[in-house]
């Protein structure tokens, strides 16, 4: 963690910029996973090169995976020319040590990987790592037969003792504090004897949209997976064992990242485009089009990607955020500038996030002169004026970018350790005084 401030831009007029958003973190942590249990070689290319992917990618290779990068600097775009081969381990090796940083999907993605490989895979984090819920995923690892140690907490640090396989079969979790531990057994299930069927026994699971994604990929990969959309149980998830085939995957842009740049075409009563915006995805970002267009932005294809005009207005909404609670932070700030009450439910699992997210939303704002009260599962937000000061980030990607929204039209606020933002766009900074540098004057 650093102490450094950084002054956030403050915004002359209407911003009119074209934008590339890095690939999305969500995929390429994914598409790693699959590749290092795939059969053959894969491509990843346009992979986020972001602190999360890299854990991940480390991770990976920690375990024997190979991972060669590559670049093609004359591409066109962020990452245009990036692409990364993924070579299996003919067998997964252990004994290995994995940072997962205060990664999520690097958490809770790879001990159910490691349960394969041969050998003791010891796991450690952020200090934050120790405080996020991972009993969903240690539970149904040690009841689908493997052998993990935790001392008792539920949490990390963790060893997961692999023996090279696991029976698998069915397993009752409660998922409802994260869709990611769905997510986790079913993408290394197919590998498992008798693969697995993953049954949610408590209350509704946050995120939905990213086991879609889950399970888009997994089909994609020639895995059977069968899931409640398709007509099946609610709340149960089954992947047939089997052979996973190596892809070439094109990863699509981070759409929960093009937030805060909506935000500033609504906040400023600009345009923004983002390049490559996918018309049909798995993406919960992709709602942004619908949220931002009910607080007063008007959203359009264009050859280049998805354009989004700010109309010179910002409403308050009501809006249920459950399944796309990482855009929260940023609909939340925008909220705090709008011109009639908002209220965000349906986020209490935001609470155990890169940090409280719901508290901390509360504190900032109102340290800048904001009326924001917490609520049981999200927040209620009354427009006040807003004045300059600092905003602490809590080593939170999204709590600095919501920050630099409010900047644009508040002056004076500085944000803490602005490099957080590295989780997932390594190049916000620039990206950001870029985008305020074709500003209407």
């Amino acid at each position: 963690m650093t102490d450094t401030l950084w002054p956030a831009p403050v915004a002359t007029g209407a911003v009119d910029a074209t934008v590339t958003v890095p690939g999305s973190k969500s995929v390429t942590n994914r598409a790693l996973i699959l590749a290092a249990l795939a059969g053959e070689p894969s491509w990843v290319r346009r992979p986020l090169r972001s602190r999360d992917s890299q854990l991940m990618a480390d991770g990976l290779r920690a375990l024997g995976v190979g991972i060669e990068e590559q670049v093609n600097n004359s591409a066109g775009g962020t990452g245009g020319g990036e692409a990364w081969r993924i070579i299996p381990a003919p067998r997964l090796s252990g004994p290995a040590r994995i940072d997962v940083g205060n990664a999520g999907t690097v958490m809770r993605f790879l001990p159910p990987l490691a349960v394969l490989a041969d050998g003791a895979v010891h796991f450690d984090g952020d200090p934050r790592s120790h405080e996020r819920p991972q009993h969903g995923v240690i539970d149904s690892l040690r009841a689908l037969g493997a052998r993990i140690e935790d001392g008792g907490r539920g949490g990390f640090p963790l060893t997961v003792h692999g023996t090279g396989a696991l029976d698998g079969g069915v397993v009752e979790l409660d998922a409802s504090a994260s869709s990611q531990f769905v997510s986790a057994l079913l993408l290394s299930g197919a590998r498992y004897n008798q693969g697995v069927e993953v049954r949610n026994t408590g209350g509704p699971v946050p995120s939905l949209p990213h086991i879609r994604m889950t399970v888009d990929m997994l089909r994609l990969a020639g895995v059977q997976v069968d899931a409640p959309e398709d007509g099946g149980e609610p709340d149960v998830w089954r992947v047939t064992p089997g052979a996973l085939l190596g892809r070439d995957l094109v990863v699509e842009p981070d759409l929960s990242n093009a937030a805060p740049f909506f935000g500033a075409a609504l906040v400023t009563a600009g345009q923004v485009t983002v390049r490559d915006w996918p018309r049909h995805t798995t993406q919960p970002g992709d709602q942004l089009r619908e949220i931002f267009g009910q607080m007063g932005g008007r959203a359009e294809f264009t050859d280049e990607g998805l354009s989004f005009t700010g109309t010179g207005a910002v409403h308050g909404i009501e809006v249920d955020l459950h399944d796309v609670g990482e855009l929260a932070p940023v609909i939340a700030a925008v909220a705090a500038l709008a011109d009639s009450e908002s209220h965000l439910y349906g986020i209490a699992h935001l609470r155990m996030h890169e940090t409280d997210r719901l508290a901390a939303l509360a504190k900032e704002i109102n340290e800048l002169g904001g009326d924001v009260s917490e609520t049981a599962d999200g927040l209620r937000i009354r427009p006040r004026p807003l004045h300059g000061g600092v905003f602490h980030t809590y080593e939170d990607h999204r709590l600095a970018t919501a920050a630099a929204v409010l900047g644009l039209v508040v002056p004076g606020v500085e944000v803490e350790n602005i490099a957080t933002t590295a989780k997932t766009l390594p190049d916000f900074p620039e990206m950001w005084t870029d985008l305020l540098g074709r500003a209407a004057g």
